[in-house]
């Protein structure tokens, strides 16, 4: 009889100790435990660490809280300025409420994959193209508020959304690098007319201050001779001018004080005279006779 009962409460405490191990769980840090029993939630959440349920009749699900990162995959699409664009995107969103997570949606993982496929293109349709290459961080507010709205009642939270690449066709690569270059030329151009301008502008300045200094356009054909000399594949044709030829000549003169120099009265010039005529004394002579 005793052997039966310490045979009947060995039996007992294993099925209890089954029972037991059947109905405990472990929640880790980053999860919280959704318990559903007979098909009904309970409204307590069970936080991390160890935890009971009844076993065959509570059902625990864990959703995990972590920020989960989502590739969005590329999307083909048509810009307001008819271009054919290919976009692709990536996600960040966590739960914040895991009854919601587990209760509203099937899978929201999946549901949030699908709402950022579809916003995606609907983005694009409303975008021009420098916008999607220039003004991403307007786009990607834009995505976030349209994913954002539909995941609130699944409990989902969207932290942040980015457009990762935007694909462009050949023709439209091409394009845009003759633009690019059309508009770099445009800027040099402006650039060197500044400066001729400018250089110009010096150039009078210079020219003014060497009209005072006539000397100083000597020195400057002199620098001009030694820059020029200084390439010795070159030949150096030079002409002078009669103007400074001159110039030098009057240079070598010495100065005339004006005290030094008489002043003489201006004389009238007059036409010179004729020459007399030669008389002939022959002639004279046979004329009389």
């Amino acid at each position: 009889m005793v052997e039966e009962l310490v045979a009947a409460g060995v039996t007992v405490a294993s099925v209890g100790l089954v029972y037991v191990m059947a109905g405990a769980r472990v929640v880790k840090q980053y999860e919280r435990g959704v318990v559903l029993r007979l098909g009904r939630l309970r409204t307590q959440v069970r936080g991390p660490g160890f935890t009971m349920i009844v076993p065959f009749v509570d059902k625990l699900r864990k959703v995990n809280m972590q920020i989960v990162t989502m590739p969005v995959p590329a999307q083909d699409g048509i810009t307001r300025d008819n271009v054919t664009v290919r976009v692709d995107a990536v996600i960040y969103f966590k739960v914040i409420d895991a009854a919601d997570a587990v209760i509203q949606v099937e899978d929201y993982q999946f549901a949030v994959s699908q709402m950022a496929q579809t916003s995606l293109r609907s983005i694009i349709g409303k975008s021009d193209l420098d916008d999607l290459l220039s003004n991403r961080e307007k786009l990607n507010q834009g995505l976030e508020l349209m994913i954002d709205s539909p995941a609130v009642g699944w409990g989902v939270q969207i932290d942040r959304v980015e457009i990762k690449d935007v694909s462009l066709p050949e023709t439209m690569k091409r394009s845009m690098a003759r633009q690019a270059e059309a508009d770099r030329e445009r800027r040099a151009r402006v650039i060197n007319a500044d400066a001729e301008l400018q250089a110009s502008k010096k150039l009078a300045e210079a020219a003014g201050v060497m009209s005072e200094q006539p000397a100083a356009l000597q020195l400057r054909l002199l620098q001009t001779v030694v820059a020029v000399a200084a390439e010795k594949n070159s030949t150096l044709v030079l002409p002078f001018p009669v103007e400074l030829l001159r110039f030098l000549e009057r240079a070598q003169q010495p100065p005339a004080s004006p005290a030094a120099v008489p002043q003489q009265p201006v004389q009238e010039q007059l036409p010179p005279a004729e020459p007399p005529m030669e008389s002939d004394p022959e002639g004279s002579k046979t004329g009389q006779d």
